[in-house]
């Protein structure tokens, strides 16, 4: 985290405060900007967590999408901290500055959930729009609306995603099934985590397994 704020601080021009590992939360929209060695020649860069398990991205985020869109996005509704792509041009790359907030955010240790709705997350789930409720800082998602509503932002919204406790999901040879009838781009174990502690992980993993509520189990 030393080395990340040495870095930031050099970036930006300004002191960064990285306090604890759940700030860098709200660094993630400047990933493309601070690291560019990083992302160099790739045509698009992400952020994303590790309670994450994957199916078939490319089922869903097709050439299509990528040729028509600078965001994408895998909730319908607001975005997803634990999964973004932002295509890899000075534009995406420098958007976080264009929140009138983001040195406040940056220069300070308090978590702000920038990278999302500023822990808006069910006005946007309840309105889909721009909230009217005041925020404190002008997350990456009021950044986004912003410029969606005046045409400045090519933008993909749609849902591909399970999190919760539902069961029923089942992982086969890279690709990711709910209800053995449909097919999704990921699960986010964000509340998965908290309820299974795995003793022993299979080595190498199985090409088929299944989750239920509280736990995984192979076939």
């Amino acid at each position: 985290m030393n080395e990340i704020n040495r870095k930031a601080t050099q970036k930006l021009g300004f002191a960064t405060n990285i306090g604890e590992a759940y700030k860098l939360c709200d660094f993630k929209p400047a990933y493309g900007y601070l690291f560019p060695e990083l992302v160099e020649g790739y045509d698009f860069w992400g952020h994303g967590d590790i309670d994450v398990i994957f199916g078939d991205i490319r089922q869903f985020i097709t050439d299509e999408v990528l040729e028509n869109h600078e965001l994408v996005n895998v909730r319908h509704d607001f975005i997803s901290g634990y999964f973004l792509l932002l295509e890899n041009n000075e534009k995406m790359n420098t958007l976080f500055m264009r929140s009138k907030d983001y040195r406040k955010v940056l220069s300070s240790s308090i978590h702000y959930c920038f990278d999302e709705t500023n822990f808006q997350w069910g006005e946007f789930t309840d309105l889909n729009t721009y909230p009217k409720r005041k925020h404190e800082v002008e997350s990456m998602m009021h950044l986004v609306k912003r410029l969606e509503k005046n045409n400045e932002l090519k933008t993909y919204f749609d849902f591909h995603v399970i999190e919760g406790l539902p069961g029923r999901l089942k992982w086969e040879k890279g690709k990711l099934f709910y209800k053995n009838a449909y097919e999704i781009m990921l699960y986010h174990m964000i509340y998965f985590k908290k309820v299974f502690k795995p003793k022993n992980v299979p080595d190498p993993l199985p090409d088929v397994f299944s989750i239920s509520p509280t736990r995984i189990y192979h076939h």
